[in-house]
């Protein structure tokens, strides 16, 4: 024990090495090709830097509209972290403290319910701080480092396909992680989609190696107005892959008081009906939003996409046509609640927002990779989440005992 906490700390190491590949200053990459992009909003990370006098800046692991992320040591602690850094607070607005505080309820409820068998399928914070950017403050998470999303892992297989034993473990990790989410923290996650279920590892010579492969080969990198833009580097494939963990809480919702929530919530393909009607929403959202993303990445393609066939993109109507013609009309009860039902639905409850209905057709017609009695079970426990009436959907600690995870 006292070896544990009088070791030395890492000293920091220093990245000098130039030869690296200078991307031209006209050509956008990473961050720079999202939408609306704004440089000054992005904290002018560069690789050796040190917060806090303790993380130390390896290189970078991805980005997003929100944030970059960044492997770094831990030189106090000895140890390799993500370091997810948003965009400056003014941008972030009331977001700015809603991922934190998710974390801090998330710890909270781990205290009263330590044991709970969901807990290790949450990711953990690890720490948090904010630092001062030349455009304003700007906001760090501090978590372990995790491998690849089950989206990246999807891609590395040539059919773009999970197979039915990692999808049943994933499934799994996943029921696992809402019942804790739902019925210890109150919160609703409301964004679930693979690239938010990120698989742990049991090898830190990954990041050793990635940290070597830095110092030796440095990534390609753009310099523009004084910032440095670099390009993300993959962590290796490491000896031994663990379980899937659900990350990314800066789109959940806590839903402990008495308010009614209504708002717009979920990526569009996996959105509810409910959510559509402006109807009232709870838990059940994550168990249709899981059901939808199930079909992506076992079958290879969208359950819904919601493509309007007069505007040829995303439309609400264009998505309810698509949930009726695979599960039917929707109940009276469900259209009763509601603010926008008049817009979609007659008051006979007809389809009538202006363009025809597809074909008619219902799960059980959809091709499927699953053959003979492991296909119907399969098309069962995707039935027990794709249901209008949000109580009628099954919870996710009922999920987790389902016949087709169990069998595989």
């Amino acid at each position: 024990m006292l070896r544990t906490l009088f070791r030395r700390a890492w000293k920091p190491l220093r990245f000098s090495n130039q030869d690296f590949v200078r991307i031209p200053a006209h050509q956008k990459v990473e961050e720079e090709t999202i939408p609306d992009y704004v440089a000054t909003r992005y904290y002018p990370v560069r690789i050796g830097d040190i917060f806090q006098d303790r993380y130390q800046v390896v290189g970078k692991l991805g980005y997003g509209a929100s944030s970059t992320v960044w492997l770094a040591r831990d030189l106090s602690y000895r140890r390799h972290v993500a370091l997810k850094l948003f965009i400056h607070s003014k941008s972030m607005g009331s977001q700015l403290d809603n991922e934190l505080n998710m974390y801090k309820r998330i710890e909270k409820a781990t205290k009263r319910r330590p044991r709970h068998s969901g807990r290790s399928a949450v990711r953990s914070l690890l720490d948090s701080f904010d630092v001062d950017g030349p455009d304003g403050q700007h906001r760090c998470l501090v978590h372990r480092p995790l491998w690849d999303s089950v989206h990246t892992f999807l891609h590395r297989n040539p059919v773009r396909r999970l197979p039915p034993l990692v999808l049943s473990l994933v499934l799994e990790r996943l029921f696992l992680a809402l019942d804790f989410l739902h019925t210890e923290c109150r919160v609703a996650h409301t964004d679930i989609q693979a690239n938010n279920i990120m698989f742990d590892m049991a090898d830190d010579s990954v990041f050793s190696d990635f940290e070597e492969e830095e110092l030796r080969n440095p990534c390609p990198r753009k310099e523009l107005y004084g910032r440095t833009i670099y390009l993300s580097r993959e962590l290796r494939m490491p000896k031994n892959v663990c379980a899937p963990v659900l990350c990314d809480f800066g789109s959940a919702v806590l839903l402990d008081d008495e308010t009614e929530h209504r708002e717009l919530i979920q990526p569009k393909v996996y959105r509810v009906p409910e959510v559509i009607l402006e109807a009232p929403w709870t838990y059940s959202v994550d168990i249709w939003n899981a059901g939808c993303m199930i079909w992506d990445v076992f079958e290879g393609g969208n359950l819904f996409n919601g493509k309007d066939p007069e505007h040829a993109k995303y439309r609400s109507r264009a998505h309810l046509a698509e949930m009726v013609a695979l599960l039917g009309p929707p109940p009276p009860s469900l259209l009763a609640k509601g603010n926008l039902t008049s817009k979609f639905f007659s008051d006979a409850g007809d389809f009538c927002a202006g363009i025809p209905l597809p074909e008619r057709t219902s799960l059980e017609d959809r091709e499927t990779t699953l053959e003979g009695e492991d296909r119907a079970c399969f098309l069962r426990l995707v039935r027990k989440m794709l249901q209008w009436e949000p109580d009628k959907r099954s919870s996710a600690r009922e999920l987790v005992t389902d016949e087709w995870l169990s069998k595989h």
